[in-house]
């Protein structure tokens, strides 16, 4: 029996909200250096959905907006865009467009749009969006971070102490090892058995477990040899970092992030098919459990109208 498809959504976000700085440091060190970190850093989430509701251009992992203070001297607030974008899409070089000035034009203020490119195809690597017309020039070029650029530097990731080395090695190995269960099996327990040597404090070592558990998936037996593996490596350290009501809520936090991005998905073809969707089907959605998200998916290839698609599960 197949794992479930992998999941990133849920764990980039997670990752990137706990562990900012090091996410550009990482990724983008040069805007890094020009951001006045001893400033407080703040996500707007709500207010990014707000801006952009009726302008999804295309699918994506993660897009994030955060206030931040420019080293200028004047301690003024700037916001940083990043989307984490999953697969090669045409569009998506116009919805960076799209999202940046509509973010300057909600706030007025300076707006720096990142991204990084999680893909497969090594040669897609899209830096700017704009037009020529009549006289009148408007570019936006944006940096990129592309992580197939990482695939031949394993061992690098492997030895950096940034929270991003280790997780863009668990996507790399998640992308190589699609359906080869036990070399899966084993390049988590690598990186698990990483994560124990570099004696990181007990909240650390649970939040980058968390991640590395819901990017690399395993059947339930091969999950099971893990959670041995990693009580076996507790004992000979004497570290009790994860207890068993810990692992409850790791196993917890995996199962519902793949349901929200299962949910998601289900959304963005249902738009694609039928158009904005209705209050009553959103809520659906949003309270859904992976059975309902099963049948309503099944539905969506057959089904003539919206109401048809949730009727479904009745028949199932």
């Amino acid at each position: 029996m197949e794992p479930p498809n992998d999941h990133y959504d849920s764990p980039w976000k997670e990752a990137i909200e706990h562990y900012f700085q090091e996410f550009m440091t990482f990724y983008f060190p040069d805007a890094y250096r020009s951001v006045d970190w001893s400033k407080e850093h703040i996500f707007l989430d709500q207010e990014l959905r707000a801006v952009v509701q009726d302008a999804e251009l295309g699918t994506r992992f993660v897009d994030k907006l955060v206030r931040v203070t420019e080293f200028s001297g004047s301690e003024s607030w700037i916001y940083i865009h990043v989307e984490v974008q999953g697969t090669k899409q045409a569009e998506f070089s116009k919805r960076m467009f799209v999202y940046n000035y509509r973010i300057f034009d909600r706030y007025e203020k300076p707006v720096a749009s990142l991204a990084v490119l999680a893909d497969q195809h090594k040669h897609w690597k899209p830096t700017s969006y704009g037009y020529n017309v009549l006289g009148c020039r408007l570019t936006l070029d944006f940096p990129v971070a592309k992580l197939t650029d990482y695939d031949e530097k394993l061992d690098e990731l492997f030895a950096s102490d940034n929270a991003f080395g280790l997780i863009t090695a668990a996507h790399i190995l998640t992308r190589q090892t699609r359906k080869k269960h036990q070399e899966r099996y084993e390049a988590k327990l690598r990186l698990i058995k990483i994560l124990y040597q570099r004696h990181w404090d007990k909240q650390r070592v649970i939040n980058l477990l968390t991640v590395v558990d819901w990017l690399m998936t395993l059947p339930a037996w091969l999950d099971t040899k893990v959670w041995q593996e990693i009580e076996t490596i507790e004992k000979h350290k004497n570290m009790k970092y994860i207890t068993s009501i810990e692992r409850i809520g790791i196993a917890k936090g995996r199962e519902e992030g793949r349901v929200e991005g299962e949910s998601k998905l289900l959304k963005r073809q249902l738009e694609r098919r039928f158009g904005a969707l209705p209050a009553w089907a959103i809520e659906l959605l949003s309270n859904a459990n992976e059975p309902s998200l099963e049948a309503w998916g099944e539905a969506i290839l057959t089904a003539q109208t919206l109401e048809a698609v949730f009727n479904s599960e009745a028949s199932h």
